[in-house]
């Protein structure tokens, strides 16, 4: 019997008085295993609410297991499996269903969200393109402004030399000059014989080559004398007779190429022969001796060949003097794409400033009123007083008109303006009809040689 009961007693987990609630609590619950059945089974948990005093005679008749749990205990199930969810298809009770209306209205909606995303996107990709390529055209702008500064393009001229030329005594004047200068020269053959060219590089074309229109052409002193009279003899065709002459080979090349400008250099000149100086009676008595010329008749060759055939002369001492003005030719060449960027204009008579006389017309069509005044003030006699008492009187050219067009007989259109009041300085006086007679002769006329005075 005692085996038995202390069998019993070992099923049932119980609680003493002496241990705390919180540690009750926090003791595992062990599985307890029934050793009369076979089957295994999971009993709820048990958690002692109301703790008796035992009977101190509980060694003699312990109670049965069943008994002190329903007596001193409080059982309180826990389910150890969540409740299974509910069925898919059952819908809830609190969300309403959309009809197809709303649901395509949302996604119509949603589109145009994504839409609205979309060109929001491909602007900004568009500006970060643009803001690039703007970029990249003022980099390319400044490269190619750097470019054309005198000091880089002086690097991309080249000197061509007439090979001629180098057999001349003192020719090793301009070859020691020019290496010097650490300028670019070849020796090459030219078209025009005892010619000086220049070509120029341009490496934002690939490094093409093109000639300048620039050519000077070395000649001597007998060689002049002999081109005086070849020029003399041209007929009206411009036919040259002289074919001894160097005048001959000069206008084939200025056949061949009209843009080019030729100026001719007259070396070991005794005079140095100058159109300033053939007005000294010594240089002109020698200088018609020499050429059986008269003063007049230089001049009209020297006239000629600036005008039909668009070639100047120069006369010079030496090679020293030839030198001197190659350099200068090179270092001008070198400045000229510089002055032709900076120089570019549509209209560069029209430029901004007060005292230009000018009025700048916005896209609003802001400042059109003060080009009416400056308008009025082109004609004789009209001050800047005159010019507004007529604008206030007649915003445009075209209210004006228009008044004119309402009026029958000529002689009211002449006077409609002279009634009008001028004040200035404390004064009032009227146009009068001479300038009132004058502004309707200026806009009514259709005669383009009238004089208004």
């Amino acid at each position: 019997m005692d085996k038995m009961s202390a069998l019993r007693r070992a099923k049932t987990w119980e609680i003493s008085e002496s241990e705390d609630e919180t540690e009750v609590e926090n003791k595992p619950t062990p599985q307890l295993k029934c050793q009369e059945k076979e089957t295994t089974t999971i009993p709820s948990v048990t958690v002692s609410t109301d703790v008796k005093e035992e009977d101190a005679n509980h060694d003699k008749t312990p109670p049965a297991p069943s008994a002190a749990k329903n007596k001193s205990r409080k059982t309180c199930a826990l389910p150890l499996f969540p409740k299974p969810p509910a069925a898919p298809g059952t819908p809830s009770p609190s969300r309403k269903r959309r009809s197809k209306e709303e649901i395509e209205l949302d996604r119509q909606k949603a589109l145009e969200r994504k839409e609205a995303r979309e060109k929001v996107k491909a602007a900004k990709a568009q500006e970060k393109e643009e803001k690039k390529q703007e970029q990249q055209r003022r980099k390319e702008a400044a490269q190619h402004l750097k470019t054309l500064r005198p000091e880089n393009c002086l690097k991309c001229l080249t000197v061509c030399i007439d090979p001629a030329l180098l057999q001349q005594e003192g020719s090793d004047i301009l070859l020691g000059t020019l290496a010097s200068f650490e300028w670019k020269f070849s020796i090459e053959s030219q078209q025009l014989s005892y010619s000086i060219t220049w070509t120029r590089q341009l490496p934002e074309n690939g490094d093409k080559i093109v000639e300048e229109e620039q050519v000077l052409l070395v000649i001597g002193w007998s060689d002049f004398l002999d081109l005086v009279p070849a020029v003399k003899r041209l007929d009206k065709v411009g036919d040259c007779t002289a074919k001894n002459s160097c005048l001959s080979p000069l206008l084939e090349f200025l056949n061949w190429d009209p843009k080019k400008v030729v100026t001719i250099l007259v070396t070991d000149s005794p005079l140095e022969y100058t159109r300033s100086s053939i007005s000294e009676d010594s240089n002109e008595e020698t200088l018609a001796f020499d050429l059986g010329m008269d003063q007049l008749e230089i001049e009209e060759v020297l006239v000629y060949l600036q005008l039909y055939k668009n070639v100047s002369l120069t006369f010079l001492d030496g090679w020293q003097g030839v030198t001197n003005q190659i350099v200068a030719m090179t270092k001008a060449l070198s400045k000229r794409p510089y002055k032709l960027l900076t120089e570019r204009s549509e209209l560069p008579f029209c430029v901004d400033g007060s005292w230009a006389s000018g009025a700048r017309v916005e896209r609003d069509g802001s400042g059109l009123e003060q080009v009416w005044t400056l308008q009025l003030q082109q004609l004789n006699r009209v001050s800047a007083v005159v010019a507004a008492t007529v604008t206030a009187a007649y915003q445009s050219p075209q209210l004006l008109l228009q008044a004119y067009q309402k009026l029958e007989s000529e002689e009211e259109r002449k006077c409609l303006l002279a009634g009008l009041l001028i004040k200035s300085g404390g004064k009032e006086r009227r146009i009068g009809p001479e300038i009132s007679s004058r502004v309707y002769r200026c806009f009514t006329s259709q005669n383009p040689q009238l004089v208004l005075d």
